[in-house]
């Protein structure tokens, strides 16, 4: 009689002392586990071997991403990513530490021998050909930097595409309560941006990290701005720059292959650094933050669009999450919202403003979830199975990350103050978020709400 799953979830639960929260099925067939709880299947002897071998978080998404384990027809990939980062939160799985005694005493033999009857005991698995490999050299230096950017962006435009929609917008949306599609709430976001950057016909703004160049594009045509981005994926400028000259915007937006660390040509009016700072590591943030200082004029502002992590608990070591950093964005790391601040503050900024949008971005990651799985055929055929269930597994994590406070996103106002103290920002907010109010060549007559959008107004797909 097919038992398998049953000798090694109870094995399981013997070691750890807890009940498993999942239904689990063996290649043999069997399944166990609580009743109408989300399943995985484990394909092969392999997927055992990768959770032995790195256990947590790294060995499961190993064994995902390469096939080895699969979610059971119907089962809700949200549900069972809540299982499991609860599950992880017990307490009594937060304080576990096996000791020598507990694996070679009575619940460790009965452990070793399920999985030595499941034939689990072997070699560690390769990794799946999409786990980053970032070369050698010093972490965040400019070589490397590029590596880790091009394993995230340079895996086709079409690809993002078809994730990201029309907008092409890699970063949360703003979803007001108007907002009817991704693509208004994208809109709205960059015109968000734009109007706390206080853009005006003449000015000169810096995009650090501009993407597919959606936000110079959208400040050059509402704004009246010249504008020049700087990117290091070489697949984002390519499409950048064929996008600016498909829309007659040759003459005033700049998109340029480029470290941020080598502009030299402020100084600009304003800049905007949106999802880009996560990249640059904290020995490189005061680099960074002194940079965009100096690019910017007196009385110029910035606005650090940025992924926040919460702080640690005092003598905890921050630790980056295993997954992410192999097969999503690799030397990525966050910072608390406080960090961030007080360097921007060190650098000589003055920070005006913090908006937290940690609910936007759950909303924008589940739109992007279901655009990778109305079109997952597509994705498939553009980039492969394994590098699309990275994709999947990485943003659903994300969004259910964000909804429970796990970590959060922020909108940063800082400004270059005059020599005398002057900062050229409106005194409330109510002043400087007022919506367009300036009439620009690229329109004409009463200011345009975002929701009369540039990219379409296709209906929400949650």
């Amino acid at each position: 009689m097919a038992q398998l799953a049953r000798q090694l979830v109870e094995a399981l639960e013997g070691l750890l002392g807890v009940p498993v929260p999942l239904r689990v099925q063996a290649w043999d067939g069997s399944v166990v586990g609580p009743p109408g709880a989300p399943t995985l299947v484990l394909r092969n002897r392999r997927a055992l071997r990768r959770l032995l071998w790195q256990p947590g978080e790294l060995g499961l998404a190993r064994a995902y991403v390469s096939g080895d384990l699969e979610l059971a027809p119907g089962t809700d990939l949200y549900e069972v990513l809540t299982a499991v980062a609860h599950f992880a939160e017990r307490p009594e799985i937060r304080r576990l530490r096996l000791s020598p005694a507990d694996v070679l005493g009575p619940r460790g033999r009965r452990a070793l021998t399920a999985l030595l009857r499941a034939g689990a005991l072997g070699p560690d698995p390769a990794p799946p050909a999409e786990e980053a490999r970032t070369g050698p050299g010093r972490r965040h230096s400019r070589s490397r930097d590029r590596a880790a950017i091009s394993h995230h962006y340079d895996v086709g435009n079409d690809f993002y595409g078809l994730v990201l929609g029309p907008s092409m917008v890699y970063s949360c949306a703003y979803w007001e309560p108007a907002a009817k599609s991704l693509e208004a709430a994208q809109e709205a976001k960059l015109d968000l941006i734009c109007r706390k950057l206080g853009l005006r016909p003449g000015m000169r703004l810096l995009d650090v990290g501009c993407g597919w160049g959606s936000l110079v594009l959208h400040a050059a045509r509402h704004y009246g701005v010249t504008a020049v981005g700087v990117s290091i994926s070489a697949e984002q400028v390519a499409l950048a720059r064929a996008r600016v000259a498909e829309a007659g915007l040759a003459d005033r937006v700049e998109i340029r292959l480029q470290d941020y660390r080598e502009v030299q040509d402020g100084p600009f009016d304003a800049i905007s650094s949106v999802g880009m700072a996560e990249h640059v590591g904290t020995e490189q943030y005061r680099v960074y933050a002194e940079g965009l200082y100096r690019l910017l004029a007196p009385g110029g502002r910035l606005l650090n669009h940025q992924i926040a992590r919460r702080p640690e608990h005092p003598g905890e070591a921050y630790r980056p999450s295993p997954f992410i950093d192999r097969y999503v964005f690799p030397d990525g790391e966050l910072s608390p919202v406080g960090s961030t601040v007080a360097r921007l503050e060190e650098a000589g900024f003055e920070v005006r403003d913090v908006e937290s949008l940690r609910e936007h971005y759950g909303l924008t990651l589940r739109e992007w979830v279901a655009n990778l799985e109305a079109h997952w055929t597509e994705a498939v055929r553009l980039v492969g199975r394994g590098r699309a269930r990275v994709w999947r597994l990485y943003m659903a994590a994300s969004a259910l990350a964000f909804e429970e406070n796990r970590i959060g996103v922020n909108q940063i106002l800082a400004v270059r103050t005059a020599p005398d103290g002057a900062s050229q920002v409106p005194a409330s907010r109510e002043e400087w978020l007022l919506r367009r109010s300036a009439t620009t060549p690229h329109q004409q007559g009463p200011a345009a709400a975002p929701a009369d959008s540039d990219f379409g107004d296709r209906p929400s797909v949650r």
